[in-house]
């Protein structure tokens, strides 16, 4: 891999983390996308300063954000190299002055994930992945936890913003995981939960209706550090899906199962 592509995703994301803590807990503009789905004057600069990196680096190469796409990235599959940004993965958080968000950036070529970097600023927690040379933190590699049991597991989940019109089967996936785990965990960064679990702080993290800027680089840092990534049903997992479950690969099997029996019970 072009050594310059990982040198410039954490260029990018170390600069995004620099302006993410400058205005963190200011004043700052907010609007609603939807009635529970925020941005911030602080998303819009983010990408918007990766896009003109990106153009003046690699000009051939397309962006995917969740702020708004260019024209190849929307309508040309045929593009071999794909940047997928969420500027702020954890835009309410960030909002509401709780410092649990990052920024997530990672690199399709030819459709395959090949690169993700992940920053929390406000921990100084650099996470990266290349395919095939494992996951680190700040330059030290990571793997998954070995928890075996879905009793002693530590999961965490997330809830889409359709929730408040269709909370059935996600609510009663939630309680059913209180149930039969150590305990559930919402944090409100998918990107920063898949991180915890190619770190081992997590066992397990599960989630729908999601976009690709979600989930590309955090799957991608789970599966280098050892685990193991599937959609929801456990098919093949693509970050343009919308489902997910990424667990340490032992518990993976329960966790499929689990969320089969609340779809059939709940629909």
């Amino acid at each position: 891999m072009n050594p310059q592509w990982l040198a410039t995703a954490v260029e990018a994301a170390l600069a995004a983390g620099r302006i993410q803590r400058q205005y963190f807990r200011s004043a700052i503009d907010i609007r609603k996308k939807g009635p529970i789905d925020l941005v911030t004057e602080i998303d819009v600069r983010v990408e918007r300063e990766f896009r003109a990196l990106i153009a003046g680096r690699f000009p051939d190469h397309a962006v995917l954000g969740e702020e708004g796409t260019d024209g190849r990235a929307s309508a040309a599959r045929d593009v071999r190299h794909r940047w997928i940004i969420d500027p702020i993965d954890g835009t309410t958080n960030y909002a509401h002055g709780l410092a649990i968000f990052c920024v997530s950036i990672a690199l399709e070529i030819d459709g395959r994930t090949d690169l993700g970097v992940i920053y929390d600023p406000m921990a100084d927690e650099l996470f990266t992945a290349e395919r095939g040379e494992g996951a680190r933190l700040n330059g030290r590699r990571i793997h998954v936890s070995d928890c075996a049991s879905i009793g002693d597991a530590l999961m965490c989940t997330g809830f889409p913003y359709s929730v408040r019109e269709k909370p059935g089967h996600l609510i009663a996936g939630f309680a059913e995981f209180m149930r039969i785990s150590q305990a559930v965990r919402r944090l409100g960064s998918a990107a920063l939960d898949l991180c915890y679990v190619a770190a081992g702080r997590f066992d397990c993290f599960y989630e729908e209706s999601l976009n690709a800027w979600d989930v590309a680089a955090g799957a991608l840092i789970v599966e280098e550090a050892g685990g193991r990534v599937t959609g929801t049903s456990g098919e093949a997992f693509t970050p343009h899906a919308g489902h997910i479950v990424a667990s340490n690969g032992h518990l993976h099997a329960v966790v499929l199962s689990t969320l089969d029996t609340v779809r059939r019970r709940h629909g």
